[in-house]
């Protein structure tokens, strides 16, 4: 129940951190859609551990397996369905937590809703959980790209209380991947580096903003009232790991000023598409797409795990002291930039058909 995500575009996510392997059953692409197998490929590379200095040194290929639904590079219409295997899991990294409960982990909360929980890595609740989400998003991506044009593209904004000052128009890809963090400012990229490595030395972990920023968006995405496009957007990031806040246009800012200066007036547009002066909206009015680029903002905790003591119960609510092992990120954001990427396109690309089902029928 709680891994399917999407409607007529839709994925189902299966495996668990340090089980056999972890993937995605993709279900409602159209046939005939012709895909850069190596896309896929790329898109888990820039999610995978073990890339640079400050994400977990856990060493995975993340190679991965098209098992079904494609023909000579193109879609079949038929379920697509993707596995990743896990080759450097270490279970026994987690035998002494595998009966303490570990701070603001999912361990507590699982075993009291499931009376059992996959101890070894978190489970379902590890961020190995995206890979299936991301594969399935580099198809969402490609879909977007080849019927309207669309580019989804997210970067880190701020490390802890480092943040940098980018123009969202301006932002390439090679921007964004010319550096670790995924900053496209390289002067405060340098410095989010050395942050996130102090904080590390010290045992400890660190959070942040990550930007995300939709050109050439379909006009006339989303639906009123429970479907509206922003409202699924916060569904999709928030269900990442260590989301903790959601943000469009303006977002919390825009609380702050009147309705004068927050109205994004329309002006002429000289190819009769709908053209705002600003875009306090974020390109969604009424829950409805309006062609304006599509700006979110998603914050991230820090990573749960660190290295200092910490104090907890074990099962039997006896208090014990607890300091945590294995391989993790200190700062989750660099590996997460295409996460949020993949679920955004997963949402573009299910109200992308919700569109052509319901508005092209006369």
């Amino acid at each position: 129940m709680g891994s399917i995500f999407g409607d007529l575009f839709r994925i189902t996510t299966f495996g668990e951190s340090h089980g056999g392997g972890v993937g995605v059953i993709l279900e409602g692409c159209p046939p005939r859609l012709e895909l850069d197998i190596s896309m896929i490929q790329a898109e888990l590379e820039r999610r995978k551990p073990g890339q640079s200095k400050i994400t977990t040194p856990r060493k995975e290929g993340d190679q991965v397996e098209i098992l079904s639904g494609m023909l000579d590079n193109q879609t079949l219409g038929t379920p697509i369905a993707m596995l990743v295997r896990n080759k450097d899991h270490r279970p026994g990294d987690y035998q002494e937590m595998k009966m303490a409960f570990r701070p603001s982990h999912a361990d507590a909360t699982y075993q009291k809703k499931y009376g059992i929980q996959a101890r070894s890595g978190g489970g379902r609740a590890s961020a190995r959980e995206t890979i299936g989400r991301v594969a399935a998003g580099a198809i969402a991506k490609q879909l977007l790209r080849k019927t309207h044009n669309t580019e989804v593209l997210a970067w880190v904004k701020r490390i802890h209380d480092i943040e940098a000052d980018i123009n969202p128009e301006k932002v390439r890809f090679e921007d964004v991947e010319a550096n670790i963090v995924r900053c496209p400012n390289s002067v405060v990229a340098a410095h989010m580096v050395e942050r996130i490595e102090q904080i590390s030395k010290e045992g400890d972990s660190c959070g942040g903003l990550i930007e995300c920023f939709v050109r050439n968006a379909p006009v006339g995405l989303g639906m009123p009232v429970f479907d509206k496009l922003e409202a699924d957007l916060a569904k999709a990031v928030m269900s990442l790991p260590a989301t903790k806040g959601f943000e469009i246009g303006s977002g919390f800012e825009g609380s702050f000023m009147k309705g004068s200066q927050h109205n994004d007036a329309f002006v002429p547009s000289a190819d009769g598409r709908l053209k705002t002066a600003t875009n306090n909206s974020g390109g969604i009015q009424g829950g409805i797409s309006n062609g304006e680029p599509i700006v979110i903002r998603v914050a991230f905790k820090p990573t749960a795990t660190i290295r200092k003591d910490q104090q907890t119960v074990d099962l039997d609510g006896t208090p014990i002291t607890l300091a945590g092992k294995g391989r993790h990120d200190p700062c989750v954001l660099p590996r997460a930039v295409p996460m949020v990427e993949a679920m955004v396109s997963l949402v573009l690309a299910d109200h992308l058909l919700k569109q052509q089902g319901q508005c092209t029928f006369w």
